[in-house]
């Protein structure tokens, strides 16, 4: 209920279409019923958003570089662990319209192990006092399955293989964003081609990846104080079968000396987070405690770990590089 008085109460800062695209977005996050997807989920989205859409690629006009690690599911045998790491710049050479980015993710679960390894590009363009962009990616996408891990009564069933099999196929995403003074939305669509990956040298099992859209918000709130500000942002996410959705809001304090965050999130039938994190010495460093609602138990959460790095094209000329948080508006 906070965040929805607080955006209520600067709406009239906004443009009334964002606005209503910002609460909408919110309000779906409770209507919405919540499944597992293919892809990681990770509390952090906000940090990592040109995963999430490939339109925010060299958006801030520096070099940055995200990674993040989530292990889910303490306790549990054969617990899902991703690892994300990406990297985004704006092409200087040809001007700051055009980004460039990379990316690899190894997401583990179970038996089963997804790899992808993408290049994307995101054009960007003054319009409306704010910034539209649109952008694309392309990748190698590569499943893994241990079929040695399998206890099965009858070994001789072909359906199942008994040893490590694997497959890929390449993979298509898109997204548009637009960006204002104090807000943002972005819509996306990963695994556009629905590809279906054939697994093994006899090709015997198949994979399908199912097309996911996703579709992200925030917006910044002032307050009295010059060095604190509340940001809130919200991501749903759907393969039109299974839904997720997260609603997140921080306190950022940005100070001549450092800065630092603390806040929660929440993800609706699925899990309450904490999270705290700050810049130290131009390094950016987040941590999440995700504990599920679901019934798992409040020590058998996700511990999520994330690293950025931000500096200035300009490398060669003393005291004009910065450092500074990533992807805050």
């Amino acid at each position: 209920m906070i965040v929805f008085r607080c955006l209520w109460y600067h709406a009239k800062s906004l443009s009334v279409w964002a606005t209503c695209i910002t609460l909408t977005l919110l309000s779906l996050l409770y209507s919405l019923d919540i499944r597992a997807q293919y892809d990681p989920a990770f509390n952090h989205y906000w940090n990592l958003q040109t995963f999430y859409n490939p339109a925010a690629s060299g958006l801030n006009g520096q070099i940055n570089v995200q990674g993040g690690y989530a292990l889910q599911m303490l306790g549990y045998t054969h617990a899902p662990a991703t690892m994300i790491l990406t990297a985004d710049i704006p092409l200087w050479m040809i001007g700051p319209a055009h980004g460039l980015g990379a990316g690899f993710v190894n997401d583990k679960i179970g038996l089963f192990s997804h790899k992808r390894f993408f290049l994307q590009y995101a054009f960007h363009l003054n319009l409306w006092g704010g910034r539209l962009s649109a952008g694309v990616r392309g990748g190698l996408l590569t499943e893994t399955f241990d079929g040695s891990g399998l206890d099965m009564l009858e070994s001789s069933d072909p359906a199942f293989p008994t040893s490590e099999v694997n497959g890929n196929s390449f993979d298509l995403d898109a997204g548009l964003r637009y960006d204002g003074k104090r807000w943002y939305v972005g819509f996306s669509v990963m695994h556009t081609l629905a590809p279906v990956i054939e697994l093994g040298d006899n090709k015997t099992n198949e994979y399908e990846v199912p097309q996911a859209f996703y579709l992200t918000g925030g917006y910044n709130i002032r307050l009295k104080n010059p060095l604190l500000s509340i940001q809130t942002s919200a991501i749903v996410r759907t393969d039109l079968q299974f839904w997720r959705g997260d609603v997140t809001a921080r306190l950022c304090y940005s100070g001549s000396k450092g800065k630092m965050y603390i806040g929660a999130a929440y993800s609706p039938t699925i899990s309450a987070s904490l999270l705290i994190g700050g810049d130290f010495h131009g390094v950016q460093l987040g941590y999440c405690y995700e504990c599920y609602t679901g019934g798992i138990g409040a020590l058998q959460g996700t511990h999520e770990v994330t690293i950025a790095y931000t500096t200035d094209l300009n490398l060669f000329k003393k005291g004009r590089n910065r450092h500074q948080s990533v992807r805050i508006l």
